[in-house]
């Protein structure tokens, strides 16, 4: 494993079970983040990202889910096969989430000085006073001010923004290695959007942290993230650097996503792009298939009866496609499209 390597995801499979059907949620999923590295995953909802989180982290439900196979490696180390006991002693110390919906994730009846000062407490030897000033020095660091008063207020006496800026310094107050951001934005306006990304930035350059980033906003992408994983059916159908992904896109449903995101400098007239179809219904889905067919205006038999696999398209950039070429037209269309406008 490599020294820069913090966290490496080596064929991860969890499944859902219901009324006698398997659910592949997360499908043979491998990746590697390095050390102070912004890694993005991109997705429709339905594409396994949160789970493949959930995973990491051994919080999957059972029943009905369950961690069915694979290696997550922290610092070489698989923590799928240590004890429940050995990795509460990981998970919100080396190993970080910030969830997707704060107000769900925050406990109403507990002050938020008492939650972030129950993680520094668990994880460390701090005093209760020690602790306290810790989460002091936290609130200030995500931007919040009269932290010594806001330690003392409740959930529901903090904005959408607050909360997450609070969920932000739980989820640091133990310094960790590895933080994921679930959907780190969606509940707040744009604004303040710009801020607590800007926040996470840069507590992820002041303390060397590796960042996760799981997201459907291809512009935090592109302004955040250092590689980028697209996820689609439970599997990696394109990774690489942010530039070979957004300028060279290998897979058409990564092409698709480029598509869809509004353009300000075309003309009206040029109307918004989708992408035909809906998420795949995982419970129909074969194994041995490109799940991505049943949208697909390239897909021939091959897809729908053998599954393709990540395949190096250019330096560090893979894709799991058998119509890599065909797309480049269109690729190279649509990338240049505007460039008239």
């Amino acid at each position: 494993m490599d020294q820069d390597v913090v966290l490496e995801i080596k064929h991860l499979r969890t499944c859902f079970y219901s009324n006698g059907k398997e659910l592949r949620a997360v499908d043979d999923l491998s990746y590697k983040v390095h050390r102070g590295e912004c890694v993005a995953i991109i997705g429709e909802s339905g594409s396994g990202k949160t789970v493949s989180a959930l995973s990491i982290l051994r919080l999957i439900s059972y029943p009905p889910g369950l961690v069915m196979g694979g290696q997550v490696l922290y610092n070489g180390k698989n923590l799928l096969e240590m004890s429940d006991e050995e990795y509460r002693k990981i998970r919100g110390k080396d190993i970080s989430m910030i969830f997707q919906e704060p107000s769900a994730a925050l406990n109403p009846v507990m002050t938020i000085g008492d939650q972030i000062t129950e993680n520094i407490m668990l994880h460390s030897d701090a005093t209760k006073e020690e602790a306290w000033e810790r989460a002091k020095g936290l609130l200030e660091e995500v931007g919040i001010p009269n932290a010594a008063e806001r330690l003392k207020q409740y959930p529901f006496e903090f904005s959408g923004g607050m909360q997450q800026r609070a969920m932000i310094a739980m989820a640091i107050s133990c310094d960790p290695d590895v933080l994921i951001a679930d959907e780190p934005t969606t509940a707040l306006d744009v604004t303040v959007q710009a801020q607590v990304l800007e926040c996470l930035n840069r507590l992820r350059r002041d303390h060397n942290m590796a960042l996760i980033i799981i997201t459907h906003n291809l512009g935090i992408v592109a302004r955040y993230a250092d590689s980028v994983k697209i996820m689609y059916g439970g599997k990696i159908v394109e990774d690489g650097s942010v530039n070979d992904v957004f300028l060279q896109p290998a897979h058409p449903y990564t092409l698709g996503l480029i598509r869809a995101v509004p353009r300000l400098d075309l003309p009206r007239s040029h109307g918004l792009q989708t992408i035909n179809g809906e998420p795949p219904d995982m419970s129909k889905i074969k194994p041995n298939c490109c799940a991505f067919h049943f949208r697909c205006k390239y897909a021939d038999e091959k897809c729908r009866n053998q599954r393709p696999l990540l395949e190096q398209v250019g330096e560090g950039h893979y894709c799991a496609c058998f119509h890599k070429e065909e797309l480049d037209k269109e690729r190279e269309e649509v990338l240049s499209d505007g460039a008239e406008a």
